[in-house]
């Protein structure tokens, strides 16, 4: 019975990782949002990837409290985004400003160095 609880906890915690994970990244939102000056944060992530969803979960608060800054994400298996941007593992933070991008981290979850590298760019 232990064993059956342990079971279930472990598939419904994948499951709320998985339910908060979507693509918002198109390549006309990204320059759109770029040649109207604003900060673009993108951010990659793959199902059932915990630390993917702990980064999410920093940036969606960082949402509320930073201006004119515009934030992607893309699953990492599609191949067609992970070219444009250069990207090849989840949990790649990445920073453009000016059309140049201006920080890149992989397996970056902490709030403080998250936030730190967004105000830089700001």
């Amino acid at each position: 019975m232990k064993n059956f609880f342990i079971f279930i906890f472990f598939i419904l915690s994948f499951s709320a990782n998985a339910l908060e994970k979507k693509t918002t990244f198109n390549k006309e939102l990204f320059d759109k949002a770029q040649s109207e000056g604003k900060v673009v944060v993108v951010s990659s992530w793959m199902k059932y990837c915990s630390s993917c969803a702990s980064q999410m979960k920093v940036l969606n608060k960082a949402k509320n409290e930073f201006d004119n800054i515009e934030y992607l994400t893309f699953e990492v298996t599609n191949k067609e985004i992970s070219k444009l941007l250069n990207v090849q593992y989840q949990t790649t933070l990445l920073i453009f400003k000016n059309n140049k991008e201006v920080y890149r981290s992989i397996g970056e979850t902490s709030k403080d160095l998250i936030y730190k590298a967004i105000k830089s760019s700001i």
